[in-house]
């Protein structure tokens, strides 16, 4: 089972970056992501066992947070323009930071390269002359998924496997 865990976002948030997503790609072409694929990966697992990605996820002790979603670049070398925080929030931080050493307890080799808060929206695009601002949206971080990801022809599913509460603080 190739799995990872993430953020999802709420419905109207996914579909206001997915429709963002559509008009740049008149101009550079690719690949939009669906609104239901929308999402902001915390770590890649791959082939992994579900049962104990789960019983590492649920030691993590972190509070709820709201995502800002402000930047929005093309990278070149993966041909993909995203959207995400100018910087990462300090809560988000301490979820990757929790998450990847309950899960190095528990044995899970992960990517030793730093964490990029970043959400794909657009695949497979060329550089485009430029990139319009983005919608105003509200991504509330209330808790993490484990999900399991599967490849067919016609793209990725995705199917939440577990979710993992971020309480709010007081």
């Amino acid at each position: 089972m190739r799995l990872f865990f993430a953020l999802w976002p709420p419905p109207a948030t996914a579909r206001a970056l997915a429709d963002w997503a559509k008009g740049v790609a008149r101009v550079a072409g690719g690949k939009p992501v669906a609104a239901e694929n929308i999402h902001l990966t915390l770590a890649f697992l791959g082939d992994a066992d579900p049962g104990k990605a789960a019983a590492a996820a649920k030691e993590v002790r972190c509070e709820a947070f709201d995502l800002p979603i402000e930047v929005s670049e093309y990278w070149k070398h993966n041909q993909i323009v995203w959207a995400g925080p100018a910087q990462i929030p300090e809560r988000l931080a301490r979820l990757v930071e929790a998450l990847q050493f309950e899960l190095y307890r528990t044995g899970f080799i992960l990517e030793r390269r730093p964490f990029a808060a970043h959400v794909t929206l657009l695949r497979k695009a060329r550089t485009p002359p430029t990139l319009p601002d983005l919608p105003p949206v509200q991504w509330p971080a209330n808790e993490f998924v484990l999900v399991q990801s599967r490849s067919s022809s016609e793209g990725s599913y995705y199917a939440s496997l577990k979710s993992f509460g971020l309480p709010r603080s007081q």
